[in-house]
């Protein structure tokens, strides 16, 4: 089974054996960490977002919504989302899933540069950063303050799908007037990308041992990956599932931020109803910190059970 830890305290107390193999320092580690088999998976914060509930759900009667946040201790006037930036490390290789926002997006995240300085990590080691969707809390950190790569030597890896689709030339035109900055700020990230770009298909393994698992209809080429190594495998699920207090109770309530609501929602249920039968560790971008743990069976629902 897949070794999970979280606090820093315990990671202070158990985790020298894999920051010595890491080359880390134990007090380092920012968040949490899952071995799976000889690979090391870290959480890294990028601070947090801030979205008013009729953003996030405009479909759901409110007071349905803030009784499930008040049963779960959340703040029901407002939903804070923490953000997790998962790090991989394989060998020689640096694995980063997603940028996070940088500094343009929202005053409370863009934290991803103090976290990798805490961890020990220069940016100029990452090798390769591999992208869930192109939401600017996800790949607007891409550029510095001076409009250069903060990854300068990495190889970066998206969906095809997502690539065509924040690219096309309708994109915007059809993109309602409170989100085009989102396709301005994916295009102008991907200018930057334009000649270093991979692309990747649905099903394909990305990098030795990571999966590229459809999870479509937050983003047109939204996907998560399953990292294996031997028996265990845990799944980075990007904005999959983005809520621990509605998201696994009500799969099939309408979110705000998925693009294709109803695809979206057929891609919640199969998505949790497969992490539950298989016991696949998860790292969900939005999750609380750390955003590691398991999906459970409740009824006819689910709950998020870190572990």
């Amino acid at each position: 089974m897949t070794d999970f830890t979280f606090t820093r305290r315990q990671l202070l107390k158990t985790g020298a054996g894999i920051a010595v193999s890491m080359g880390l320092p134990c007090s380092a580690w920012a968040m949490g960490t899952s071995k799976i088999g000889a690979k090391v998976l870290t959480v890294l914060s990028d601070g947090n977002l801030s979205l008013p509930l009729d953003f996030a759900f405009p479909d759901v009667p409110k007071a349905e919504i803030e009784k499930l946040l008040a049963e779960a201790g959340q703040p029901t006037d407002v939903l804070t989302p923490d953000c997790n930036v998962t790090l991989l490390r394989d060998g020689d290789r640096l694995v980063l899933f997603d940028v996070g926002a940088g500094a343009n997006f929202m005053p409370s995240a863009g934290a991803l540069g103090d976290s990798l300085t805490e961890a020990g990590i220069d940016p100029s080691d990452i090798t390769d950063v591999v992208f869930t969707h192109a939401h600017p809390d996800h790949i607007w950190g891409l550029v510095d303050d001076f409009d250069e790569l903060i990854f300068s030597n990495a190889n970066y890896l998206i969906n095809s799908v997502e690539w065509d689709y924040w690219r096309a030339e309708d994109t915007l035109e059809k993109t309602p007037e409170a989100r085009k900055t989102f396709v301005i700020g994916a295009r102008n990230r991907f200018d930057y990308l334009e000649d270093r770009i991979q692309l990747f298909k649905f099903g394909e393994e990305v990098l030795p041992g990571i999966e590229a698992v459809d999870t479509s209809g937050h983003t047109p080429g939204h996907t998560s990956f399953a990292i294996h190594d031997g028996s265990e495998s845990v799944m980075v699920i990007g904005d999959a599932v983005t809520n621990v207090a509605v998201s696994f109770q009500h799969p099939e309530w309408p979110s705000g931020s998925d693009q294709d609501v109803e695809t979206a929602i057929k891609t919640r249920s199969t998505l949790l109803d497969r992490l539950a039968a298989d016991q696949m560790g998860l790292v969900g971008f939005h999750m609380p910190n750390p955003g590691l743990g398991r999906v459970e069976k409740k009824g006819t629902a689910y709950r998020f059970a870190q572990s």
